[in-house]
């Protein structure tokens, strides 16, 4: 009871400065009086002295002064990031950060052509500016992956080696957002960076965004600054993967798929997990060499991992460090959604290619699981569920998979099977981006 008062005081305090910033600027004569004490600072010489002056220079650089609608949704919108990820759990090392990163990107500030106050993240100089240079130049999405790297065991992929076919199932999700993204009016490589939003990954749909959507030229075509709306889109449909994949996973699988019992993973050898990486690195970079600052890290990482001799290397790597850079990466990438910047029509348009993208690498990697059974014998057949696990992000499908095979099967653990096509999916988004790279850089 004590919480939900507490909540309800918050609540009534952001309403209650909304309201005060109605009334100073928009009740009649109110701003006049505002704008004409700020006009007497301009006209006296030495205004920043005077009473008036400092009065009237105080109130212009407030956030009150500066506030607008979208300054105000912005910050609600951060507020219920963090409502998610408090009240319901959903990801809350990635939407914390994002969160609290859009509260602080839309606290309104003076902004003019010739005074640079070094607040913003687009405003040269600023603390803000300098840490979203990592985002911009693609640092912190390898960073990410070194630590996943280090904490990712292969051996329920290496043991069936077949599931890896669902993990690149589930990537058709990528080339038809890509697609529609073309279709609703976004450039060749804008719809390049949007699509990989399919692969339900979020580093890699800022590293690929950070080279075709970063509002440079590409190829000679002007591209817009996607960055802040595709990391967005792509780490709130990975928080919302428990309430997403659910309903698809049941109106595509039938009461008897559901229950199908896969037989356990063998044992695999250590042998075995440190040549699958380094063979790993060495294919997948060859075939898909634009992937090699995210794959070649991914990899790096785990031989970290399974070598057994650079334990306290592996430890850093998928602990210290990637909590490090999701600090860094959330915050810059939420204070990135300036409102003047994120509350566009383009915007509006990748979150609903975002979700639709979602739904269809879920069907995708679900209905590539039915079609192999068709070519398996009974006791080999898959369990669809673990289709659904084809998305990227790990290990959050996996473990929905998990929990939906126990609801009709309380003995029937899915869990290592799902993680297979888990890992798989992450390597698929990676060289899907390194291909995307390719052809529209």
């Amino acid at each position: 009871m004590k919480s939900k008062k507490r909540a309800v005081t918050i609540f009534g305090l952001i309403a209650l400065l909304a309201c005060l910033n109605f009334m100073l600027f928009n009740i009649p004569g109110m701003a006049d009086s505002i704008d004409a004490t700020e006009t007497a600072v301009a006209a006296s010489e030495d205004g920043g002295h005077t009473i008036l002056g400092g009065i009237g220079k105080f109130i212009s650089y407030t956030g009150f002064r500066n506030a607008t609608p979208g300054h105000l949704v912005m910050i609600a919108v951060g507020l219920f990031f963090i409502f998610l990820a408090i009240k319901y759990d959903y990801e809350p090392l990635l939407l914390i950060p994002i969160g609290t990163g859009i509260i602080l990107g839309n606290i309104p500030f003076f902004q003019d052509d010739g005074i640079n106050l070094q607040l913003g993240i687009y405003q040269d100089g600023s603390v803000l500016n300098y840490l979203y240079y990592g985002v911009v130049k693609g640092i912190y999405p390898p960073l990410i992956f070194l630590g996943i790297g280090a904490m990712t065991d292969f051996s329920s992929l290496i043991s069936n080696p077949r599931l890896m076919l669902l993990g690149a199932a589930a990537q058709i999700g990528i080339f038809l957002t890509l697609i529609g993204a073309l279709y609703l009016g976004f450039n060749m490589p804008e719809a390049g960076a949007i699509g990989i939003i399919g692969g339900a990954d979020g580093p890699t749909a800022i590293f690929l965004s950070s080279k075709l959507a970063n509002g440079g030229i590409i190829n000679g075509i002007q591209t817009q600054n996607l960055i802040g709306p595709i990391a967005i889109a792509a780490y709130s449909y990975m928080a919302l993967v428990p309430v997403i994949q659910p309903p698809i996973m049941r109106l595509l699988t039938s009461k008897k798929e559901r229950v199908i019992r896969m037989k356990p993973p063998r044992s695999v050898s250590k042998l075995e997990k440190i040549i699958f990486p380094i063979l790993g690195l060495i294919l997948t970079t060859f075939i898909s060499p634009g992937a090699l600052p995210l794959l070649g890290m991914l990899f790096f990482g785990n031989i970290l991992k399974e070598s057994g001799v650079t334990k306290r290397l592996a430890d850093t790597a998928r602990n210290s460090l990637i909590d490090i850079v999701t600090i860094l990466l959330g915050v810059t990438v939420g204070a990135s959604t300036q409102a003047d910047v994120f509350l566009t029509s383009g915007s509006i348009l990748i979150f609903i290619l975002g979700a639709l993208s979602f739904v269809v690498a879920t069907a995708g990697g679900v209905v590539f699981a039915k079609v192999m059974n068709l070519f398996l014998s009974e006791g080999n057949k898959i369990n669809p569920l673990v289709g659904a696990a084809g998305v990227s992000a790990v290990p959050d499908s996996a473990r929905v998979v998990q929990t939906e095979g126990l609801k009709y099967d309380p003995s029937n653990h899915l869990l290592m099977h799902a993680m297979a096509p888990n890992v798989s999916g992450v390597i698929g988004s990676a060289v899907a981006a390194g291909v995307l790279m390719s052809f529209l850089l």
